[in-house]
């Protein structure tokens, strides 16, 4: 035994948690569209929950990326702390799946036909390896790139294992591992603190006992040395889990971390407490001090996890409610209190599941909008009727239209590294240009509300043709903005499409208004001291017709990236009239504004019902 020996064990340990992060990581990337529909259908079913947990598990091969996920979407208001709970203990369940996957170790020992062979880790990494450097080279599809990582991952888990393997059987050949296990096996609490140590160290259940299965092949581990350690691992794992739950958390994202850490308390009592008592009255004597391997270990961790989540799960509710006596609530910021579920949506932990993160930024996006539509709306009927009480709603809105959008930008500016996929960095990149168009509307309608406020504060009013005439305005921009949520909630290109057409019609609107307006004054029919404030009205409303335009654009390349390289001059060849629906829906509109403004005498000038 020498220094080799142990450069060998953990280079092989270093290639087998590289390989299993690298093949997590890319399963979770590639499945967060999935994950992100699995994980919000969540009902208050425990069962539904229990299944789904153990599924994500099974498929991104962690259970701490299931519960930190899953913290997310408490955090973000998608699910409840309760809905939580099944999950959590499923998760504890998938978890074993690794280690089953692990146990194809034991293959080597049995040789057999070809085909048995097939599927030998000795056979299995190459071909993984292979296969996934061809898929990063040469794969043409989007996903070819997170496929060929998940191989490559796969490839380099089994070398490392393979590699860890065989230095334990040099080490085995010394007695240092068959004296290490002995120990282990005389001091239960030892093994105890020693898987509990190693999976906080390695922060992962699954690769800890993927390490206790590749020293199984030394032929020094018994029963009685292994159990203790493999409980003492859901201790070490779940404190894991925990603190990243509690980083920038809020109450019940803490408490998801917590409720792990309690369930896991419960079941390493509990498998200690069993399995003395067997031991004691003589049922596991035969298996006591045999010798097990990669499948024995294995198995003994599913069956234990199983077995526990089965007897545990009635306790789900005290679980929750000593996570709460253990997390107190939140002190949330006043002015932050109204839309708290919507700042707490945009969530670090979801940065590793990009689908998730878009998710949050989209609800909170659709939220600001929705917000700044509704200011304008607002600031309108002040034209007509001055509301002190409806300006400062005005005035408190904006407030939060400016939060949404000083914590969006952070959020997505910290989220874009971790952006992989092409198509997922075009949406972001979208989205990044949304935050600021729905900002300055929620800006327009704002300079809309202080015009009026002058105007009330001097006693002064536009004339009646001059507030028809803006009512028709009013009613071209309802139009617009209509067309502009419609196509951002719901990716509507017929909507996104519609916009320009109508912003087109608005400009020409527009400059009719300040024609007339300017004849009025000439006639004397208008007050010259309100001339500012029909410009400055005139300004904002022809500009929330060009912000409506850009959201547009950036719905249509949301849905077609492509747009992205060439789409100004798709646009501008659909100005020129070079679109057969485009002219018709152009058309259309002029003639609508056009013709009530030649009509602006039966023109309402109710802003409240424009």
């Amino acid at each position: 035994m020498t220094i080799f020996d142990f450069l060998t064990l953990f280079g092989g340990l270093a290639m087998f948690l590289y390989g299993m992060r690298l093949m997590g990581n890319s399963l979770k990337e590639s499945s967060s569209g999935a994950l992100k529909v699995a994980m919000e259908s969540v009902t208050n079913n425990p069962v539904k929950a229990f299944l789904l947990g153990l599924g994500v598990t099974a498929i991104i091969q962690s259970s701490t990326a299931t519960i930190v996920i899953t913290s997310g979407l408490v955090g973000a208001g998608f699910l409840t702390l309760h809905q939580s709970l099944g999950i959590i203990i499923g998760a504890n369940v998938g978890t074993t799946v690794t280690g089953q996957i692990i146990r194809l170790l034991d293959l080597n020992a049995s040789g057999g036909t070809s085909l048995l062979r097939l599927f030998q880790p000795s056979t299995l990494a190459p071909i993984a390896l292979i296969l996934g450097i061809c898929l990063i080279m040469f794969g043409k599809r989007p996903n070819s790139q997170s496929i060929g990582n998940i191989a490559i991952g796969f490839g380099i888990l089994f070398s490392g294992l393979l590699t860890m393997t065989g230095a334990v059987s040099v080490l085995s050949e010394s007695g240092l591992t068959s004296s290490m296990f002995s120990r282990l096996g005389d001091n239960p609490l030892l093994g105890y603190m020693t898987g509990a140590a190693i999976a906080f160290m390695l922060q992962s259940s699954s690769a800890t006992i993927g390490i206790l299965q590749a020293f199984s092949a030394s032929g020094d581990l018994t029963f009685n040395a292994v159990y203790p350690v493999i409980v003492g691992v859901y201790l070490g794992d779940s404190v894991t889990t925990a603190i990243v739950c509690a980083i920038d958390a809020t109450a019940d994202q803490r408490r998801v971390g917590i409720v792990n850490t309690i369930y896991n308390l419960f079941k390493s009592a509990l498998v200690l407490i069993v399995v003395f008592v067997m031991h004691r009255v003589g049922l596991l004597d035969r298996i006591w001090t045999a010798t097990v391997n990669s499948g024995i270990i294995a198995n003994t961790n599913t069956i234990f996890n199983l077995g526990c989540a089965i007897a545990l799960f009635p306790l789900l509710g005290l679980f929750e409610r000593m996570a709460i006596r253990i997390v107190p609530d939140d002190k949330i910021p006043e002015k932050e209190s109204k839309y708290r579920e919507k700042f707490d949506s945009l969530n670090p932990m979801f940065y590793d599941t990009p689908a998730l993160a878009l998710r949050s930024c989209y609800d909170v996006l659709l939220t600001q909008l929705q917000l700044a539509e509704e200011n304008i709306e607002k600031s309108f009927s002040l034209i007509n009727d001055f509301n002190r009480e409806v300006y400062n709603e005005i005035i408190e809105n904006e407030d939060y239209v400016d939060l949404f959008a000083d914590h969006l930008s952070r959020y997505m500016a910290q989220l874009l590294p971790h952006m992989r996929d092409p198509l997922s960095s075009s949406i972001l990149d979208q989205y990044y240009k949304n935050v600021a168009d729905f900002e300055r509307l929620g800006d327009h309608a704002v300079n809309i509300a202080e015009n009026a406020e002058i105007l009330d504060k001097h006693g002064r009013k536009f004339s009646e043709e001059g507030m028809k005439e803006i009512a028709v305005m009013h009613q071209l921009l309802n139009e617009i903005l209509y067309h502009v949520e419609v196509a951002f909630a719901r990716r509507s290109v017929e909507d996104a499409a519609a916009i320009e057409p109508l912003h087109e019609v608005a400009g020409e609107v527009g400059a009719k208004l300040k024609k007339h307006h300017h004849e009025r004054m000439s006639r004397g029919e208008c007050d010259m001291q309100v001339d500012p404030n029909f410009e400055n009205l005139l300004s904002d409303m022809t500009r929330i017709a060009d912000v409506s335009t850009n959201i547009g654009e950036a719905v249509l390349i949301r849905v077609n990236p492509a747009l992205a390289e060439d789409g100004h001059h798709y646009f501008a060849q659909l100005r020129l009239g070079n679109d057969e629906k485009y002219n018709l829906q152009y058309e259309e509109a002029h003639n609508k504004y056009m013709g009530k403004l030649q009509r602006v005498d039966k023109v309402s000038i109710d802003f409240n019902d424009a």
